[in-house]
């Protein structure tokens, strides 16, 4: 059974930023100096696109039509967050959520004080600070590195998912897998509660080794990509979250896309034996397929990858994590 996350109102209003601007209430607080200043005695969180950077003050100029709209450097983002002047410039031309604070001037062309610091401080405190690990939430990739993605989670706050925890199937670099703007469902893996930091998952939506066995058989061929190469063999990824083990054959090399063909499926060794047929040229789409309804389910308390009777255990177990006292 899904456990719903919790949130100031029945649906979520804290999503990743950008999830807001094309709706019809978003639009329509954001039409006209009026309608700012009702958003601003709601306390309405909205979206808009940041259009520049100043760089005398580092302050946000956003989009609101007749109006201009002012983010202070200070109120950019959350305390504690990253507060390198790049992490205000790279916002331009992305939509930021934000609350109006004050109305700057009036006149024949209106000028609107809003606060990014605010959006984020209001959706930590009613949304992000009662999830809990297990919790199934939307999230959108921000930027890349070398040990994972970062992710906005919410109002552009922003959470890590370590690139062990993308998918079962080992990859390379996170790039393999996801790219900036995606959007995705993750899980809450853990929370360090003394320094509020979340850490997210994604491989535990992604399948167990039978749910993903499944779609294959023994003696047909598929295509599949090369990730990595031993002494003993050749792994090759049939879906994010299963490989087989190839034998060895020249001319090949990790990335490559590959025919292979299925000798055998052993569940109870979690082992598929592939023959490597020929490279490929056309590539192998690497899109996310979840084995989890995302639209209903909110939460899951164990999962365990690893079939029934296979000796090698692996699964996650969520629950065990408590908030301290």
């Amino acid at each position: 059974m899904g456990k719903p996350v919790e949130t100031k109102n029945k649906d979520n209003i804290y999503l990743p930023e950008g999830s807001l601007i094309d709706t019809d209430l978003n639009v329509m607080y954001t039409a006209s100096l009026n309608m700012l200043e009702r958003a601003m005695r709601k306390g309405r969180i909205l979206e808009a696109v940041a259009t520049v950077c100043d760089c005398r003050d580092m302050s946000l100029r956003v989009d609101l039509g007749d109006c201009e709209g002012i983010i202070p450097k200070e109120e950019a983002q959350l305390e504690g967050e990253s507060a390198k002047d790049i992490a205000v410039i790279t916002r331009v031309g992305k939509p930021v959520a934000f609350k109006v604070t004050g109305i700057l001037d009036s006149g024949a062309h209106p000028r609107v004080l809003l606060s990014r610091k605010g959006a984020q401080e209001e959706c930590r405190q009613n949304y992000i600070s009662k999830l809990s690990p297990g919790d199934i939430i939307p999230a959108t990739v921000t930027h890349i590195d070398s040990f994972g993605a970062f992710v906005d989670i919410g109002c552009g706050i922003v959470s890590l998912i370590c690139i062990d925890s993308i998918s079962v199937s080992r990859i390379f670099h996170p790039r393999d897998r996801l790219y900036p703007g995606q959007k995705l469902f993750c899980v809450v893996k853990s929370i360090d509660y003394e320094s509020g930091r979340m850490y997210m998952s994604l491989r535990e939506l992604l399948g167990t080794w039978e749910e993903n066995a499944a779609a294959f058989s023994p003696c047909s061929s598929v295509a599949g990509i090369v990730r990595s190469i031993e002494d003993y063999g050749i792994f090759v990824e049939l879906s994010p979250n299963l490989a087989g083990l190839a034998e060895l054959k020249d001319g090949v090399a990790p990335g490559d896309t590959c025919s292979v063909y299925i000798k055998s499926i052993i569940p109870e060794k979690m082992k598929i034996k592939l023959v490597i047929i020929d490279t490929l040229k056309t590539p192998v789409s690497t899109g996310i397929k979840y084995f989890v309804d995302t639209e209903k389910e909110r939460h899951i308390s164990h999962w365990r990858y690893s079939p029934d009777g296979c000796r090698k255990v692996i699964e996650t177990v969520f629950d065990t994590q408590e908030c301290p006292v």
